[in-house]
């Protein structure tokens, strides 16, 4: 293939090929009687080299070592740089979280700066699921009125409402490692304390909308890994205890 053709498959410019050249980072295999260049299939592999370390930010003098290594095989080549990529993929699929993190704080009207919100939510930002659960309830009262009262909230109201929510499970994860009938008082006392958290930290949660969000405890596995990492079994004992407890303020 001529340096033109070359370009045109690999992206790059010709001054960039002829620049390769000159540098010895990639001489043609041959010239045709009139002095232009010609790339062979080895040329081809090794511009491709070029390019992935090119890529991932390597200096085109530690490029020219790295392929010139006699001691290193093709293989280790693209071990080297697949575990790259794998490195900067895992960067890049970081923040593409946190920027998609902001952006829900935003149209949630939390008013915090990165350092608080990422004090507050770490790498569980309690509003991930905003979109679905506009497009499910936007248009309820309940929706318009916990986006009013969050939209005022400060650092420190996060990290209470965090805290109350984390002690509650965790005083439900002890009463179902106790036996404790998810029916039972205790167990219908800790799911109304539940209901209360919701009133007073985001919207009015009457007895029978509360039943509806425990039944979606174990309907959407997404609520469901939520409860099994604190305990196995939790999330069906917290649904319980809701709609046992909705059936008792009924």
């Amino acid at each position: 293939m001529n340096v033109g053709e070359v370009a045109a498959l690999a992206g790059v410019t010709v001054r960039t090929l002829h620049h390769y050249d000159r540098i010895g980072l990639l001489q043609p295999s041959g010239r045709t009687s009139a002095g232009y260049r010609q790339y062979s299939p080895a040329d081809l592999d090794r511009l491709h080299q070029v390019l992935l370390y090119r890529e991932l930010g390597f200096p085109l003098e530690e490029v020219a070592t790295l392929l010139d290594d006699a001691s290193a095989d093709p293989a280790e080549h693209l071990r080297r740089q697949h575990r790259l990529l794998r490195d900067r993929l895992e960067r890049t699929s970081a923040m593409v979280a946190a920027v998609e993190k902001e952006m829900e704080a935003r149209a949630m009207g939390i008013s915090l700066t990165p350092e608080e919100r990422f004090e507050v939510f770490g790498e569980h930002d309690p509003e991930q699921h905003e979109a679905e659960v506009q497009e499910r309830w936007g248009d309820t009262d309940a929706y318009a009125q916990s986006k009013r009262r969050t939209a005022a909230y400060s650092k420190e109201d996060w990290l209470r409402i965090k805290a109350e929510g984390e002690d509650l499970m965790g005083r439900m994860a002890e009463a179902l490692r106790a036996g404790t009938a998810p029916d039972a008082g205790p167990a219908m006392d800790l799911a109304e304390e539940h209901r209360q958290q919701i009133v007073a930290n985001f919207y009015d949660c009457p007895p029978e909308m509360h039943a509806a969000l425990g039944r979606m405890y174990v309907e959407d596995e997404r609520f469901t890994a939520t409860y099994e990492r604190v305990a196995p079994g939790l999330a069906q004992w917290v649904s319980t205890a809701v709609q046992a407890n909705a059936a008792r303020q009924s």
